[in-house]
This record gives C-alpha cells, structure tokens and sequence, in this order.
C-alpha cells in the first residue's frame, strides 16, 4: 500500500495574544479584584496553567448586578435602539478585527483545533453581533407585539464547549432588545469573555452594560438566584437546568434553558454515502464531540449498514489528531481531567454491556487530556451508550429497517435537540422532520448554524430558542399583540 500522505506540523503562533498571569472581574466598565479567591485556567493540551482568574463572591455578583441595573435605568435603557444598533455594529468589528487573537486564545483554553476557532466560531460570533444589532431598531416589526419592552438585568451562564460563541449567542439578543447582562463564563474556559470585556471597552459601551464574574459552580448559583436578575440564560448540563428551574420556580424571573441532548443522525439506503460519512463525522467529532446537538446515535438502515461503517472506519483513520493549534489538527483535546474520566468511564461501560468499540491506530500526545475518535457497534437501546450523553468523541451504531422503524429508536430518548436526516427524496426528509421530536433538524448536512436561525429544544434538552427573530423573544416583555 502507498504511504499514506504527510502533513508538515504547521503551528499557529501564539505572539498574538497577550496572556496576562491573573484577571480579575469586569464590573461596571473596569477589571477589579474579586473579593474571593483565584482558580487557574489550564491549557488542556498540556496541562500548563495559562493564568490566575478571580472567583466572584457573593458581593462581587452584588456589585455587578447592581451595575447592571443602573445601566438599564440609566442610559443604556433610555437608549433608542438605532443607537444601541451602532454599539453592536461596533463590537461585531471589532471581533473581525482581533479575529486571530481571539481564536488562538479560544483553541488555548479549551483545547479545540485552531482551524475550528478561526473558522467556525468566531465568524459565528461576529455574525450574530452583526444580525441583532440589525434588529435593534426594528423591534417593533419581530412579530412580537407592539412597543417591545426589555426585562431589565439578564444573568448568563456560559458553557465551556464554545465559550465565546455561545457568549454571543447571549449577550448579542440581551443587548440589541435593550437589556443588560451579568455573564459567568465556565470556570475551565474564562479567557475569552475576559477578552470579550476588553472589546467592550474598546467599542465604549457604557459602563455596566455588560458585566463579566468569573468562577465555578457556586458564583452560577449566585448569579441565578439573585433578586436583581430579571432574566436567566443558560446553557450546560440537563442536570444543572434543573436546579436552575427550581431555584427559580416561584419567582418572575424568566429563562431560557438549551442542555443536553443524544441526537439521532438518521441515514436511509438511498443516502449519498460519501456525503453522509462526512455529516456522521462532522456531527460526533466536531469539537472532539463537546456539542450539545453532536449527532452521538447513528441509525443506519440495515441494508448499506456494513458499508456505511466500512467507509466510516476509512474516513475516522485519516483524522489527525493532536496539538489544537497546528493548522492540520482534526480533533484536539479533551477540555479537562474531569470530562475524560467520564468519557472514559462510559466508553468502559459500554463495552461492559456488549458492545464493540473501534478506534483507528492512534498515537496519543504524553501530556494533556486525550481520548481517540470511538464508534462502538452492537449497541441496543438499552445500553446506557445509546441512552446518556457522553459529551465526547464517542459514536453508537443502532441500525432500522423501516422509516417509521427509525423514528420509534430515534425518539426513544429523553432529550430532544436535534437530528440528521439523509435521503435523496425530499418528500421523506419532510415527512421525518415533522415526526422527530427534535428542535433542530438538518437535511443531508449536520451542525450548521446561523443566526438567523432559532436553536433550541424539547424535553430535557430544555427550553426557548436563540437565535433569529425568536432569539429576541426571550429578552422581551410579553405586550399586546
């Protein structure tokens, strides 16, 4: 056989970010120190500590939700909208500008290949601050009934999966309907919304608009519960939405919930297989598999199951895997220790119970946190491979005979995300979209995004949508219609 074809390693450099050894909070317009202590943020690919960042008290989420609320009775609320429009206009250009710096930073902290970070997310970003910042002024024209009023203090609690992307998400709708925002990014990936407050103050935004607390767990829980918090934004686990739904039940405070999900990636016989293996790959691999919607349950029909998988094997042995920042890297790094171990833990499970799981020959990095691109086959439904989410590069194979076959298995889950359907007839994709309990379901393609496009899901995957003219629903007042 010919070799196969080499890469030469072709490293992003990393002059272009400027790392600090300790961040503090972005509180009414300033970085100050927390009032607590400091946790450090690692590089997942090796394990070095990038920097010391504060972990907000209680009275650090006082302070910023305090500022946030003298911002929105004070000049950010009495803004028109055409003029909070040319802020958002403005941050939007500014991440065009520092689109490298805030990529490279991105891959740095959580461990995603560079050419993710520079090629999906941070246009992704720019691209909803550019979309609300378009509506801004237009509100009154959404289909949301007359004189669209904001809430008032929105609290933002941010994944690590894409923590910059999934910042904008929050913050672009919040602001652009005329809210102000207390956003806690995920304690293991901080770096790029404390880099996110520097373009605030680069594009001038008045103080107190956006505000950024930092630390785990328990600095979320502060700002969730807080009585100043008119709004609550999250996205995570299905585990964490809960407690969010009960601290706040009982409460006026309004939320919008996207968690967990185990999403069906359907494919039929008359699929283009080539095109298909692709969407399988990019659906279970992108993001080494740290995806909410990541298409974890492939259901293939039996009839071109064995050369789906055989073509499958073929395409998962050419993906590199390695250093996040060389420009050839496919998958990258596991974001933490504590996310491998459960990876790990269920992939054991998994074989426990039966099922078979490959990996192509792969030769894993001494440092950091890795785990090879897996698809397991032989699964049933009740294997908990198929039933929980594992949140990493793990693939299960079910296979169905019939459509309506496929629907029953792909709906057999507690989640309801999204889904993938893949078919030459349009008459089918149409028939499935409309019997998969999902929020989002692609057609021959998988995880695309879009900002004018709402996301979001059923069940315990959570709910109200972000994005397009319903992502601005969740930062308004209910009015006349």
């Amino acid at each position: 056989m010919p070799e196969p074809f080499e890469y030469a390693p072709a490293p992003e450099s990393t002059s272009v970010v400027d790392l600090r050894p300790s961040y503090g909070l972005f509180v009414d317009g300033d970085f100050r120190d927390g009032a607590g202590e400091s946790f450090k943020t690692v590089n997942p690919a090796t394990e070095e500590v990038l920097a010391e960042v504060a972990e907000a008290s209680e009275a650090d989420v006082d302070a910023a939700v305090a500022a946030a609320r003298r911002a929105f009775e004070g000049p950010w609320g009495r803004m028109p909208g055409r003029e909070r429009a040319k802020y958002l206009f403005r941050i939007a250009r500014i991440v065009q500008e520092r689109s490298r710096e805030l990529a490279v930073l991105e891959t740095l902290d959580n461990g995603k290949p560079i050419r993710e970070s520079r090629d999906v997310d941070v246009p992704t970003v720019a691209a909803h601050f550019f979309y609300y910042a378009g509506w801004a002024d237009k509100l009154d024209h959404a289909g949301l009934g007359t004189d669209p009023r904001p809430l008032g203090v929105a609290g933002q609690v941010i994944p690590w999966n894409f923590p910059l992307m999934m910042l904008a998400w929050k913050v672009a709708p919040a602001l652009a309907c005329g809210n102000t925002v207390v956003l806690k990014p995920a304690e293991t990936t901080p770096l790029t919304a404390l880099l996110f407050a520097e373009i605030c103050q680069q594009a001038d935004l008045p103080p107190g608009v956006v505000n950024v607390v930092t630390g785990a767990g328990a600095t979320g829980r502060a700002v969730v519960a807080h009585p100043g918090v008119d709004k609550v934004a999250f996205t995570g686990s299905t585990e964490v939405g809960k407690a969010i739904a009960r601290a706040i039940a009982g409460t006026p405070k309004r939320s919008t919930l996207e968690l967990g999900g185990k999403a069906a990636n359907v494919v039929f016989d008359d699929a283009p297989l080539d095109q298909a293996v692709e969407g399988i790959v990019t659906g279970i691999f992108f993001n080494q598999g740290h995806v909410c919607c990541a298409g974890s349950r492939l259901l293939v029909q039996e009839s071109v199951a064995d050369e789906v998988l055989t073509r499958l094997k073929e395409r998962m042995a050419t993906l590199r895997l390695g250093d996040p920042l060389d420009k050839n890297t496919d998958v990258g790094a596991i974001n933490s220790a504590e996310q491998l171990a459960r990876i790990r833990a269920l992939s054991e499970v998994g074989r426990e119970e039966g099922a078979e799981g490959w990996s192509a020959a792969c030769e894993l990095p001494e440092r950091g946190f890795w785990f090879p691109p897996t698809v397991f086959t032989g699964v049933t439904q009740a294997h908990r491979i198929a039933r929980e989410e594992i949140f990493g590069p793990v693939l299960s194979v079910l296979t169905f005979r019939t459509p309506a076959e496929a629907v029953e298995k792909a709906n057999n889950t507690p989640y309801g995300l999204s889904a993938g359907v893949w078919t030459e007839k349009g008459s089918r994709i149409l028939w499935m979209a409309q019997q998969l309990r999902a929020g989002v379901v692609w057609a021959n393609t998988f995880n695309k995004f879009d900002p004018t496009s709402p996301f979001g899901g059923y069940k315990e995957s959570g709910h109200g949508r972000e994005g397009g003219r319903h992502g601005l629903a969740a930062y308004l007042q209910e009015a006349q219609r």
